[in-house]
């Protein structure tokens, strides 16, 4: 073990202890085999020595085998130590197309049994065992970097609500709320702009500005969906309540009813949250969707009297904290490597783009506008 001057320090080192900045964030995990980009990293924040070993034999080891049979390319890393989540050996990963086959066949349902819902129902039982499939591969799901082609606009609507399961599902899951509220948190993103088919089509799919008229038109889906929901069993109170309720504000100036945050339901301020952040990165037919990084800035904001705030907090932590590592374009069309990221402003990581490290909390004019590949 050796306490070495970053000046001396060689690639291929291995660190004996974790590395944190001078303002006490984790920089790098004990173990880590660093890169000539790591010693960047670390001379950019500051550091000036670390503890360093012998480099063994659980070196970085990249295997990857493409066949010709059609089967998935398979990558495997060792990264020194095991109880270490982020340095574990990585098992062959299923085909990814199987969370994409199923959110299709998810999509497809809804399309095919809304058109019937006034007349026959919701088909609970069918949409259920889909969702089941999708949530089965929901590791496989990155809220900030999946963001499915919509054919036409009229599709938006089955996207959201897709995306809006997925993501309240997880959201319950991280907030701590007991297992048996995780589905039917799903089911109250599904379901909670059901009351949309309801709605005058020409006036919900309108590009340009709303009258007033037609904006207080649009506000009925709230009030449509509880009445949709009202008599589906299988479901508890609360989903049909995010379907009334998922346009409320903790301070209460939402709407319908204008209730405020002890008034609302835990599923409806969970769906306010991510149904803010998917309609905002969704692409439209007539607008390209937001910067997903930006867009968690913006729910930050509102989380300030609109949004239940440990709710956002959580949110925005979970989206971000895994994506060190992952390639994505800037604001000005570079292309660069999330290398750090501070858990106090996680929207602003620092990016290694060529030579230089781009630390986006000091340079507030640029932003993140898509992750091009995720880590792993």
């Amino acid at each position: 073990m050796t306490n070495v001057s970053i000046l001396d320090l060689k690639p291929g080192a291995k660190l004996i202890n974790n590395v944190y900045t001078p303002l006490g964030g984790l920089l790098f995990h004990k173990e880590t085999v660093l890169l000539p980009r790591d010693l960047d990293i670390l001379e950019a924040f500051l550091v000036e020595y670390v503890e360093v070993g012998q480099l063994g034999e659980k070196s970085i080891k990249t295997k990857e085998k493409v066949q010709n049979t059609g089967k998935v390319a398979t990558t495997e890393k060792t990264l020194g130590n095991p109880s270490d989540p982020s340095n574990q050996k990585l098992l062959p990963v299923k085909n990814e197309s199987s969370f994409l086959e199923e959110y299709d066949k998810l999509i497809n349902l809804i399309k095919s049994t809304y058109p019937s819902v006034l007349a026959a129902g919701i088909p609970l039982y069918e949409i259920r065992n889909q969702l089941e499939s999708v949530i089965q591969y929901i590791k496989d799901f990155s809220e900030i970097s999946f963001s499915p082609r919509l054919l036409n606009d009229y599709d938006y609507m089955y996207h959201n609500g897709a995306l809006c399961a997925l993501s309240s599902y997880k959201l319950a899951q991280w907030s701590g709320l007991p297992q048996k509220d995780w589905m039917q948190a799903a089911f109250a993103g599904l379901f909670h702009d059901v009351g949309n088919i309801k709605v005058d089509p020409a006036i919900l799919h309108k590009p340009d500005s709303l009258t007033t008229s037609e904006i207080e038109e649009v506000r009925q889906h709230t009030m449509y969906g509880y009445q949709l929901l009202k008599n589906v069993t299988a479901i508890n109170e609360g989903v049909r309540l995010a379907a009334l309720q998922h346009h409320e504000k903790v301070d209460g100036t939402g709407y319908p009813l204008g209730v405020e945050s002890n008034k609302i339901h835990i599923y409806s301020k969970i769906v306010g949250v991510v149904d803010i952040f998917h309609a905002m990165t969704l692409n439209k037919a007539y607008r390209k969707g937001q910067s997903p990084y930006l867009v968690l800035e913006q729910i930050y904001a509102e989380s300030f009297g609109k949004l239940d705030p440990k709710l956002v907090q959580i949110f925005i932590k979970k989206v971000t904290e895994f994506n060190n590592g992952a390639m994505v374009r800037l604001s000005n069309d570079q292309i660069g490597e999330i290398v750090f990221s501070n858990d106090k402003e996680p929207t602003r990581p620092m990016v290694s783009v060529g030579s230089d490290i781009i630390n986006l909390e000091q340079q507030r004019h640029l932003y993140i506008i898509e992750i091009i590949k995720k880590n792993g």
